[in-house]
């Protein structure tokens, strides 16, 4: 599924199409992921722990529900959908920096609602690093506990879940 739509980027509106990720986008992703980690000021050390997390081998984008936002040849985002239905995750939603609170991140979430509720998902998952949450709560995800982070030993994320809405948003 790809759907176009404005986006605001710094008071600009350009336009965004969401399409499915290609295989050989793999080393982009994962560096955009590690980019827009980066955004919220960790350190070196803890960066390199996420690494392995945050990299995504070909037959990985060939294998999942991956979808990227794209605006002039530049992919600004992506996010992925994992699982069967009715139950998944929505994981790896990652912003490109200067896109930030531009609403790329809200474009990404509405077309994984739509794409969720078009596989047939009802409820997802969400890991949530600690930045990313209040986003998450504001689209009308609820905290129902916390999570062992899959990078850092005895560090624990905010275990988020979603009812994937009947109805378009």
């Amino acid at each position: 599924m790809q759907v176009s739509a404005p986006a605001m980027n710094n008071g600009d509106v350009i336009d965004v199409l969401i399409r499915p990720a290609r295989a050989e986008e793999a080393d982009l992703l994962g560096d955009l992921a590690l980019r827009s980690k980066g955004y919220w000021g960790y350190d070196r050390d803890f960066m390199e722990a996420c690494r392995a997390e945050l990299t995504f081998p070909p037959e990985q984008v060939r294998a999942q529900r991956i979808s990227v936002a794209e605006s002039a040849g530049r992919v600004l985002g992506f996010y992925s959908l994992a699982g069967e239905p009715p139950d998944g995750e929505l994981g790896n939603m990652w912003v490109e920096p200067d896109a930030i609170g531009g609403g790329v991140g809200r474009r990404l979430w509405h077309h994984a609602m739509r794409t969720a509720r078009t596989a047939g998902f009802t409820n997802l998952r969400i890991d949530a690093d600690p930045f990313a949450e209040g986003f998450y709560l504001a689209m009308g995800a609820e905290r129902v506990g916390e999570t062992p982070s899959g990078s850092i030993p005895g560090r624990v994320l905010p275990l988020l879940r979603i009812r994937v809405p009947s109805q378009p948003s």
